[in-house]
């Protein structure tokens, strides 16, 4: 009796401990982390910078930019006269008479060039001959030495190559003297060819008080105008 009753104490202690065995472990509860991580971000190291070969390590090191020089301009350089240059005004060609009431003068002028007015001044066109009067306010009459300390600078200055070849003084019809100024100059540039040619020009001074008119006829170096142009600069007057 006490044998059997050892033996169902030993029966149920191996039953028992297999039971315990047997019994499958309880999964960890899901979302939480296998290991510790810590919460603090790993702290940052500087991008490294590349430098292109060649080049300074900082803008201090580059070096300075010149300043930029002013480039004088070129003076322009007179072109070839024509070999048979245009412009002669034709013996039959038929002059009109213009009359300027702001600038209070008249005189003649080719029929058929084109015309355009501004305020007191006129300028007359055909091709590269020309017929112009500009008009400015002044109480001191010109001299041969005004003229040549005074207009032939501006004239110098605001036209293309120029080359004075004289100047004197004319006595023209109705009591009136004028200044003449004789002269060669380049043509502005043709609009589709850029070509220039050599003008020879003559820009007459006439002076009433308080007015000076400038008259300045061209025309291609070497065509013949000489009695087309004495013919418009002896018609000009006051009025």
């Amino acid at each position: 009796m006490k044998k059997y009753f050892i033996f169902a104490i030993t029966l149920s202690a191996l039953l028992a401990l297999a039971l315990v065995s047997g019994c499958p472990k309880k999964p960890a509860p899901t979302g939480a982390p296998s290991s510790p991580v810590s919460s603090k971000p790993a702290p940052s190291q500087p991008a490294a910078t590349s430098t292109p070969a060649g080049q300074p390590s900082t803008p201090a090191e580059q070096p300075a930019t010149p300043a930029e020089q002013p480039v004088a301009a070129t003076p322009e350089t007179p072109v070839h006269p024509e070999k048979n240059p245009p412009g002669d005004i034709p013996d039959t060609q038929v002059f009109i008479t213009y009359k300027s009431s702001a600038g209070m003068y008249s005189l003649k002028a080719p029929e058929g060039w084109a015309r355009t007015e501004s305020g007191t001044d006129v300028k007359f066109v055909d091709k590269f001959d020309g017929e112009q009067v500009a008009v400015t306010m002044t109480q001191k009459a010109p001299t041969l030495e005004s003229v040549k300390t005074e207009q032939l600078a501006a004239l110098e200055k605001n036209g293309r190559a120029v080359k004075v070849t004289k100047v004197e003084s004319m006595k023209m019809p109705g009591g009136l003297t004028a200044i003449a100024v004789s002269y060669t100059s380049n043509s502005d540039p043709d609009p589709v060819t850029n070509k220039q040619i050599r003008l020879e020009n003559v820009t007459y001074y006439y002076y009433m008080p308080g007015m000076l008119a400038a008259l300045t006829l061209w025309a291609p170096l070497g065509a013949d105008n000489v009695d087309q142009w004495k013919l418009i600069s002896e018609s000009f007057k006051w009025s």
